[in-house]
């Protein structure tokens, strides 16, 4: 009678070795893309500061990403203003405290919402964009003949889409408050029967200048870090239209990840 070897532990050392090495190979990873992001970082800004300044390129990615994602982070900002007043009167009203949807509205936008739904929505948008622009420029070896001919691709590429990143998200996060409490003051005064006079006088009340600096930091550093991520990512990609394709997954789900990390963080420090 043939005995069998039982073979679990055999297989045991293997899946315990594989685990290990994907969990090492992805700590290497992101470590691999922090050190890289925050090396890019320091070279843009060192070649920001230095001539010759192309304000051409500068302006075109200020449009592009600026005043090109005007409409997609109004409309957000409008219907997030509207669902929030929506379901906040709902909770208050168990309590007869309908007075407080306007201040917590514009709290909770000025604070949170605002700076990450507007860099959300540039990420999706603008952030996208670069990723596959810069990508499809390394892989066809434009970036190469930038080189070729003495001009600097960082310099001239990289540091007007950074700025850009890092001027329009606090703007496109002011134009999310705006919008998002013109919705708020629709639902709440007209659909829901609020007091004109008191919404806007509680929400003058609980809300200070403080509250505002908060989402206008938070969308600078989000801005500034999708900017520099996209950018990293696109700028280094290999491997023909497939290698674009996945260095664009990669920055959007970076990018995204690095938001609300970036704002818990940002809380704390704020708190």
């Amino acid at each position: 009678m043939t005995t069998q070897t039982p073979s679990s532990p055999n297989r045991e050392p293997g899946f315990l070795h594989q685990s290990v090495a994907s969990f090492g190979k992805g700590l290497i990873d992101v470590v691999s893309t922090l050190g890289g992001v925050a090396t890019l970082g320091l070279d843009v800004f060192r070649w920001a500061v230095r001539p010759p300044f192309r304000l051409t390129n500068l302006f075109a990615q200020l449009d592009f990403v600026g005043v090109g994602s005007i409409f997609i982070v109004g409309l957000t900002g409008t219907f997030t203003g509207m669902v929030f007043a929506l379901q906040t009167s709902t909770a208050f009203a168990l309590f007869d405290a309908e007075s407080l949807v306007g201040p917590t509205v514009a709290l909770t936008l000025t604070r949170e919402l605002a700076a990450v739904f507007s860099a959300l929505m540039v990420t999706m948008r603008a952030g996208s964009a670069m990723c596959t622009e810069l990508g499809t420029m390394r892989v066809t070896e434009q970036v190469d003949a930038l080189e070729t001919m003495a001009v600097n691709p960082v310099q001239y590429l990289l540091v007007p889409r950074v700025l850009a990143g890092l001027f329009m998200v606090p703007a496109l996060t002011m134009l999310f408050n705006t919008t998002g409490m013109a919705g708020s003051y629709l639902v709440a005064v007209g659909a829901l029967g609020i007091s004109p006079g008191t919404f806007l006088s509680r929400t003058q009340q609980w809300l200070a200048p403080a509250d505002i600096y908060e989402g206008l930091v938070k969308g600078a550093v989000f801005g500034l870090a999708v900017a520099l991520i996209c950018c990293f990512k696109g700028y280094n990609a290999s491997g023909g239209a497939k290698g674009v394709g996945q260095a664009t997954t990669e920055a959007m789900v970076a990018s995204a990840l690095s938001i609300f990390i970036l704002d818990f963080i940002l809380g704390l420090m704020w708190h």
